[in-house]
């Protein structure tokens, strides 16, 4: 085996230089909790340089939180530890760039009524989570005859004025990226996969899948440029797709929009009307345990709102929840790009209510499954908020000592077989 700290050749045994190659088991937990941080908050930060928003700083920090996991640079716990939570409060940054690039460009977005299905036609379909590159797409294929419909992460496009001013823009299909390969066969039309979240097609769909820039995947085309004339041209060669319409929902919950009713939230907790909230959300995957978010949120109580965001919203928004104090009960704040937004509402609603974030009757559970996942953790951990609820299984790369260190610092728990009574009635 190859060890990638000394890089030597072990044994079979393990290096036991510690201290020499660094293999201490907390060191290199805590520098592959960086590693993880700085790979999700560079997807932030590509997304955000695309529109446009960068900051020296953050940039710096990202060479500097490199270096410090090269070979014999640190094998200190309380540096590397405090770099870990440096990551996060960078992290906060750089999603707040790509908030205020997305809402620069493409408008605040506003609640908004989604077509689900499709419509009679040809039609083009967009996964990931690039706003841009759907942008992009959306200008040329305008008077084409042409349908786009969002995927997955793409939903909260629909929210924002600018795309959804195209009447092209037709809607959204389908669920989260791992139904891929049964949900894409049956759309006609060609697909384009704009970042992370694409699996590997079967021959099924392989030669309708297209990817943009580093995003590539065996059997489909990567295009280099933003030219989007061969997904139009194959689009209106394929068989027209059916008029389907599966349902209506609404989302467009960002935070400016919640905050812009803060006074309104506010008295309603004040009456009781409101008793808790709980942010449900994250990374969706397809391991078993996570049907433990929709059964927390289908037994949250009557008194309670839900906000949720990232493609971890696929395991619960497919309920009535109903409304309590004249608001809806479920609030989709959007993408995983948008976790900026949870952070201000926290803020926010702590600053109305004057008290620390802590304080606030908020639960956050939250379901991780990739890089992007970890950054968005340790910002919520670099803000000291405590109590969070992560699954549905321990991150194999953090060793028991440093979760344990979590766990005495931030009261970090992994959720349970089935949501407890007491977080379930945490409103009554």
């Amino acid at each position: 085996m190859f060890c990638n700290q000394c890089e030597q050749t072990q044994n079979g045994t393990g290096c036991t230089e510690v201290g020499v190659c660094g293999k201490d088991p907390d060191v290199q937990s805590l520098q592959e909790i960086l590693l993880y941080g700085l790979k999700g908050m560079a997807a932030y930060a590509h997304h955000a340089r695309r529109l446009g928003k960068v900051d020296d700083g953050v940039s710096a920090f990202i060479e500097e939180a490199l270096f410090a996991t090269v070979t014999n640079v640190n094998f200190d716990l309380d540096s590397l530890f405090e770099m870990v939570l440096e990551c996060g409060r960078q992290n906060i940054r750089v999603m707040q760039m790509l908030d205020e690039g997305h809402t620069e460009k493409f408008g605040a977005p506003t609640p908004t009524t989604v077509y689900e299905g499709t419509k009679a036609g040809p039609g083009i379909l967009v996964t990931g989570h690039d706003l841009a590159d759907l942008s992009d797409l959306l200008e040329q294929a305008a008077g084409q005859g042409v349908n786009v419909y969002t995927h997955g992460e793409m939903l909260p496009a629909h929210s924002y004025p600018k795309l959804h001013a195209h009447p092209h823009l037709a809607g959204h299909y389908g669920g989260p990226w791992q139904n891929q390969q049964w949900e894409f066969p049956g759309f006609t039309g060609p697909i384009l996969a704009t970042t992370n979240c694409v699996l590997i097609p079967p021959d099924s769909y392989k030669d309708r899948l297209f990817t943009t820039r580093i995003t590539a995947v065996p059997g489909g085309k990567r295009l280099k440029t933003n030219d989007y004339s061969e997904l139009i041209a194959m689009a209106k060669a394929s068989p027209p797709l059916p008029e389907r319409k599966v349902k209506e929902t609404t989302i467009g919950f960002h935070h400016s929009v919640i905050l812009g009713i803060a006074d309104k939230v506010v008295a309603a907790v004040q009456s009781g009307e409101i008793k808790h909230f709980y942010l449900i959300g994250g990374c969706d995957g397809a391991e078993l345990g996570r049907n433990y978010y929709t059964k927390l949120a289908q037994a949250t109580p009557q008194e309670s709102i839900i906000l949720t965001l990232g493609c971890g919203k696929y395991r619960i928004r497919n309920h009535d929840y109903g409304t309590v104090a004249g608001l809806p009960r479920f609030l989709d704040m959007g993408q995983c790009n948008d976790a900026y937004g949870a952070v201000q509402v926290a803020l926010g609603l702590a600053n109305a209510f004057n008290c620390g974030v802590n304080d606030l009757p908020l639960s956050i559970v939250l379901s991780w499954f990739e890089q992007k996942a970890v950054a968005v953790l340790l910002s919520l951990l670099a803000l000291d908020v405590k109590g969070i609820r992560l699954g549905p299984i321990p991150p194999a790369f953090v060793s028991p000592n440093v979760f344990k260190i979590l766990q005495d610092k931030f009261d970090l728990k992994l959720i349970e077989a089935e949501p407890p009574q007491e977080l379930i009635q945490l409103a009554v």
